[in-house]
């Protein structure tokens, strides 16, 4: 691939080189229409013990949301910049594994759509149909790929990426004793927004109690933060949504716990700032103007610095005993009322 055809990757190989030996990379090829196949990366540093807590980040998903994908890789740029000198970062790294999916869907990018170049949207991918009604297209339609939501033929394989990110993460996330993996989008509403499962049907999942003690720790010492945190369910349900097919297999497996959170940043707020990027696709989906970039950079690092933290720290604070129906019961109070959907 010509090393100038997508700055992200650009940006992503430079970060790869500085990593050298504290980082494992593994790079998977992706098809791309008329041209050689475009490399998709995983890069994994810290602890690879299997007893060891782990978190996921992932970006670029929607080859629109490009803020995802820059998110991710700033973040990661700013680990490998900081093993050369912090002693307190490599003992955070004996305690977790910390794995990245910066670019998901390169092809997306390249082409500046929000589906893989099969017109495949990745997110709509999973072999999982909604328990409940859905809303039309955008819950995931099977009509003709031309059209948005496109989950894919019903008797085809997953496309690429999505099978890629699958096996990075029932590789290095689940079966652990407790793993995060967190999504990072853009494009919904004028707030950011953190939302947990469910996206194929309403009500809780059956690690509530976990969720809602992460969300304390979070909020007890992010007094501030700006995010609505709520199930994906609250705003719509879609088929084939990733994570829920991933945390389904998770428990489905009963080994520890894995909890997957997509970051949802609300580009509408970028558009009512700057109204002219309305006539830009891109600008639907990222901030356009430099400084403002860089601020959504900025505002999302205490969020991910905090995964880690408590993912390492997770014996310290998930609830045992009679403190999980607590947690439990406090989690439905807080987002479904008191009584599930």
């Amino acid at each position: 691939m010509p090393a100038a055809t997508l700055p992200e990757l650009d940006t992503l190989h430079t970060v790869l080189a500085q990593g050298g030996e504290w980082l494992h990379v593994r790079e998977h090829a992706v098809p791309h229409e008329g041209g050689a196949p475009l490399s998709l990366y995983e890069i994994a540093l810290g602890n690879g013990a299997p007893e060891v807590p782990a978190v996921g980040f992932f970006g670029g998903v929607h080859g629109l949301e490009r803020i995802g994908a820059r998110v991710v890789i700033e973040y990661l740029r700013s680990l490998v910049m900081r093993l050369s000198w912090d002693d307190s970062l490599h003992r955070l790294l004996e305690q977790v594994r910390i794995v990245f999916m910066p670019v998901v869907n390169p092809g997306g990018m390249l082409r500046g759509t929000r589906a893989n170049p099969a017109g495949v949207d990745l997110m709509r991918n999973a072999p999982l149909q909604a328990r409940e009604r859905v809303a039309p297209l955008v819950g995931g339609q099977r009509l003709w790929s031309g059209l948005p939501w496109y989950r894919g033929r019903a008797d085809a394989a997953m496309e690429p990426e999505s099978a890629a990110l699958c096996e990075l993460v029932e590789r290095e996330l689940l079966g652990r004793p407790f793993a995060l993996a967190l999504d990072c989008h853009s494009g919904f509403g004028m707030r950011d927004r953190l939302w947990f499962p469910y996206a194929h049907r309403r009500g809780p999942i059956p690690h509530l109690d976990a969720l809602h003690a992460l969300h304390r720790i979070f909020e007890n010492s992010h007094g501030h933060h700006p995010y609505l945190v709520e199930p994906q369910s609250a705003q719509y349900l879609t088929h084939g949504d990733l994570w829920d097919h991933l945390y389904l297999r998770a428990c489905a497996a009963g080994q520890g716990t894995f909890l997957p959170l997509t970051l949802e940043m609300g580009s509408w707020l970028w558009v009512r700032k700057n109204p002219r990027q309305l006539f830009s696709r891109a600008g639907i989906f990222n901030p356009l103007v430099a400084h403002r970039e860089h601020r959504v950079l900025r505002r999302h690092f205490p969020l991910l610095d905090f995964l880690v933290r408590a993912c390492a720290s997770s014996h310290r604070w998930l609830p045992q005993g009679e403190a999980r129906e607590a947690h439990r019961q406090a989690g439905l109070q807080r987002w479904w009322g008191g009584k599930p959907a």
